[in-house]
C-alpha cells in the first residue's frame, strides 16, 4: 500500500483538502487501485492556523503502475501544485505503508495532542522512508502530511471519507447491504456488534479505521440505527 498525506491545501471558503484528495484519487484511478481516503484529526490550538478543524487527508493506493514511490510522489506533486490556492500552505508526504517507521507513527500521535514543528517533521522524514515536501506558503502542511502518514499506517486512527462506493449510500440501508458494500463491522460506541436491522445514513457512511478494519459506529433510536462519525 502507498500512503499519500496532504494538508493545508485550502483557505477559508475554498474547496477543502478532503475534496482535493478525492480529485487526486480520481485522477490516479486509471493507474492505481484507490483503496480509500481517510481523514485524521490533529491537535486544535489557537496558535495553529486552520480553516476549520485542523484535519489532514491520506489517500490509500495499491497496485500502482509505478513501482517506486518517487514516481508516485512526482505525479501527485504536480497535481497539488496545479491546484494551488494562494494563501494556502500545502504539504505532501508519500510512503509505503510497510516501510513507515515507529517514530513516524509516534509523530502522528503527538500531532494529535500537542504542538509539533516543521523542523521535527522534516527531521523525522529524513530519518525514514517518507518523502516529504512543502509546496507553497509557509509550508506548514508538511506537519499534517507526515502526521497523516503515521496515523494511517498505525491502522488505528481516523475515518474514511471515501471507501469503495460508500459515498453513494444515503437514506435507509440494511446492515447486510452495508456489510456487502465493504464495511468490515458495524457496532455501537460500546462495542456491541450489530448484525441485522436497518441504518439511517445521514449523508454517507464514514467508517472508522480500527485495527486495520473499516468499522461503522451506529446508535439505536426508536428501534432503528443511525450512523455516527468519530474522529
Amino acid at each position: 500500500m502507498i500512503l499519500v498525506g496532504i494538508d493545508d491545501t485550502d483557505i477559508l471558503n475554498s474547496r477543502g483538502t478532503g475534496r482535493l484528495a478525492r480529485e487526486i484519487a480520481g485522477q490516479l484511478s486509471p493507474q492505481y487501485t484507490v483503496s480509500g481516503i481517510t481523514r485524521h484529526q490533529l491537535f486544535q490550538h489557537p496558535s495553529i492556523p486552520s480553516t476549520s478543524h485542523n484535519s489532514c487527508a491520506v489517500i490509500h493506493l495499491q497496485n500502482g503502475a509505478h513501482p517506486d514511490i518517487s514516481s508516485t510522489f512526482s505525479i501527485i506533486r504536480e497535481m497539488v501544485l496545479g491546484d494551488f490556492i494562494e494563501g494556502s500552505d500545502p504539504g505532501l508526504a508519500v510512503a509505503r505503508s510497510d516501510c513507515v517507521a515507529n517514530h513516524v507513527i509516534e509523530f502522528g500521535q503527538s500531532a494529535k495532542r500537542e504542538l509539533v514543528s516543521q523542523d521535527e517533521a522534516r527531521s523525522i522524514a529524513r530519518q525514514s522512508s517518507v518523502m516529504l515536501e512543502g509546496l507553497g506558503g509557509t509550508e506548514d502542511g508538511v506537519i499534517g502530511a507526515l502526521a497523516g502518514i503515521g496515523l494511517a499506517a498505525s491502522g488505528n486512527d481516523g475515518r474514511y471519507v471515501l471507501y469503495r462506493t460508500l459515498r453513494d449510500y444515503r437514506g435507509l440501508h440494511s446492515v447486510e447491504s452495508l456489510l456487502r458494500a465493504g464495511i468490515d463491522q458495524i457496532c455501537t460506541p460500546r462495542g456491541a456488534a450489530v448484525t441485522d436491522g436497518f441504518v439511517q445514513i445521514a449523508k454517507f457512511p464514514k467508517p472508522a479505521l480500527i485495527n486495520g478494519r473499516t468499522v461503522l459506529f451506529v446508535e439505536e433510536k426508536n428501534g432503528m440505527y443511525r450512523d455516527l462519525k468519530v474522529d
